[in-house]
């Protein structure tokens, strides 16, 4: 469980593709404090489990295993060494949550159709499929590469999003273009409305 606070943005060290899985690796520094092999780590939103560890101090490496699936159903499809992905280590039971729940399960990719700055702020629009907007709400949350944010407006094919300065300045997005794929995982308590009014209907 997250709560889609970025901690860093890492960047890609290697990608190593695979028979079954594809090896990724991250260098990383806050997030390597502590981090132990078997740990949870979302990257640019999903989970993740550390494969392997190296390096000392503020300059460790994270390796992960991606199965097929999650390679092919995520924006870790796009990535290469270079490449900045959004950080968060799992929720502790003992600290501030500032976020919303953010499981680090993604229901899909979208595609960003707008992203250009406006007075000190920045507009990201993201174009989506029905099986993701019928979860969103004007005020509801969204995790967007593991980023906790607000939507800002629903269309029927895309929702905006305001981005303040410091979420720009301290996350991936500030190395994302127009046309990019972005994680997506709308807020699971619509999920769970879903299915009990689905399973009451049913009565």
């Amino acid at each position: 469980m997250f709560t889609g606070i970025v901690e860093e943005a890492g960047t890609v060290e290697r990608v190593v593709p695979g028979a079954e899985a594809i090896r990724l690796t991250v260098g990383l520094s806050v997030c390597g404090e502590d981090l132990k092999i078997g740990d949870s780590l979302a990257v640019n939103g999903c989970c993740l489990t550390v494969a392997a560890l190296s390096g000392r101090g503020k300059k460790k490496k994270a390796e992960f295993d991606l199965l097929q699936e999650t390679w092919k159903l995520t924006n870790l499809q796009c990535v290469k060494p270079g490449s900045l992905v959004n950080l968060e280590r799992s929720l502790r039971v003992d600290s501030r949550f500032g976020g919303h729940f953010v499981t680090g399960h993604i229901d899909g990719t979208g595609k960003i159709k707008r992203w250009e700055k406006s007075g000190d702020d920045y507009i990201l629009e993201i174009a989506a499929s029905e099986s993701i907007m019928r979860y969103l709400i004007a005020k509801g949350s969204v995790a967007v590469d593991g980023i906790s944010l607000t939507v800002a407006s629903v269309k029927k094919r895309s929702f905006g999003i305001w981005i303040i300065p410091h979420t720009y300045e301290v996350t991936a997005l500030k190395s994302r273009q127009k046309g990019d794929l972005v994680n997506l995982e709308p807020d699971m308590l619509g999920k769970y409305v879903e299915k009990f009014i689905g399973n009451r209907s049913c009565r």
